[in-house]
């Protein structure tokens, strides 16, 4: 309803100010309420591939991470992509991808032992440097972020009753295992859900929070100082079985987050599948009007204060009031949502699906 109107506000900002932005993005979180269509516009990109790693760099530039080892880019909008997998990735699962702009990017492979793998580029995907293959079959990386262009962490599945944490002080070239003592306890069958690259997301340069479900309770962790000691808190979204909890979420400044997630199997329900906070964590209220389905994604308009989007398998979802509500704008299946500080906001899911937002 209100996409097209946000996209609306985005094409019309040519190098904005923060001020400027964000009174153009207030006014069309505004028109929410007066009704529009959604704007989702499909890029075909000639694969089918499942795309749930998402880096939106801008409104021309974005890569997108996914099924049979792809990494695709594109610098034109969507118009074009050009496949930059990873030579001799075929048979990996890529669910994350952190770019810093149209050359540097990260991508992190999922998988028990050496399947999970980061690589990193230089020269917009021309060549990559496998710089990490895990040595540890009890270990299963799940998704990364990054603080700055040198400072990232990569998840995973806890190991000896914790999860583990890589870190990279240089930009993705090197990692290291980080101590685990700062790290609670893990409950049993607790995980990471690889569904979105957004089960670890970070705001400012020292902030990151971790996402879990699987287990009795959904919980967000959160760490101060890049992941040394950590801190736990019960979320609202229902957990217990292995296929429920909380699968993704957003902060746009180190204390407003959301989270989402729910059920992912068709057909199940997920109530209470949405929740925010205003502390950074460290409470976290149920959204009064959730997500009405599973969501595996989710990212706030940049420069704005109240509005963002939810997608899932069925459709996606607006926000204009901070998370409190939400509203399906669009029924198309997307499992991950990225938004770059131009306003340039773009999803991508199953059979090679990827669209930008644009105005109607």
């Amino acid at each position: 309803m209100a996409l097209g109107a946000v996209a609306l506000a985005a094409t019309s900002l040519v190098a904005p100010g923060a001020a400027g932005a964000a009174e153009a993005v207030g006014s069309a979180g505004a028109s929410a309420h007066r009704g529009g269509s959604p704007a989702w516009d499909l890029k075909p990109t000639g694969t089918d591939a499942r795309f749930r790693g998402l880096a939106a760099v801008s409104r021309s530039t974005a890569w997108a991470a996914g099924s049979k080892g792809t990494v695709l880019r594109t610098a034109d909008g969507g118009a074009h992509w050009r496949d930059v997998s990873p030579p001799g990735a075929a048979g990996l699962e890529f669910r994350d991808v952190e770019a810093f702009d149209g050359r540097r990017a990260v991508v992190l492979a999922i998988g028990e032992g050496e399947a999970s793998r980061l690589y990193r580029t230089t020269d917009g995907g021309q060549t990559w440097t496998e710089s990490f293959r895990n040595p540890d079959p009890r270990a299963f990386y799940d998704c990364m972020t990054f603080f700055d262009r040198r400072h990232g962490l990569a998840l995973s599945d806890p190991v000896d009753g914790k999860y583990r944490i890589l870190s990279t002080a240089d930009g993705g070239r090197s990692w290291k295992v980080l101590p685990d003592k700062g790290m609670p306890a893990a409950q049993t069958g607790e995980s990471a859900f690889a569904a979105s690259g957004q089960c670890l997301v970070s705001a400012g340069p020292r902030d990151v929070w971790l996402a879990t479900g699987g287990a009795a309770r959904g919980r967000v962790l959160h760490s101060a100082d890049r992941g040394l000691t950590w801190t736990a808190t019960d979320a609202p979204i229902p957990a217990g079985d292995p296929a429920r909890g909380v699968f993704g979420l957003a902060f746009r400044d180190r204390t407003h987050g959301l989270a989402v997630g729910g059920d992912y199997r068709a057909g199940e329900p997920s109530p209470r599948a949405a929740a925010v906070t205003r502390d950074g964590g460290r409470t976290w209220r149920p959204s009064a009007r959730p997500v009405p389905a599973y969501r595996s994604g989710v990212a706030w308009l940049p420069y704005s204060r109240t509005t963002a989007l939810a997608v899932g398998p069925t459709g996606t979802d607006l926000t204009t009031d901070a998370g409190r509500s939400w509203r399906t704008v669009d029924g198309g299946s997307y499992d991950t949502v990225d938004c770059a500080p131009d306003l340039g906001c773009w999803a991508a899911g199953e059979k090679g699906r990827v669209a930008r937002l644009e105005p109607r």
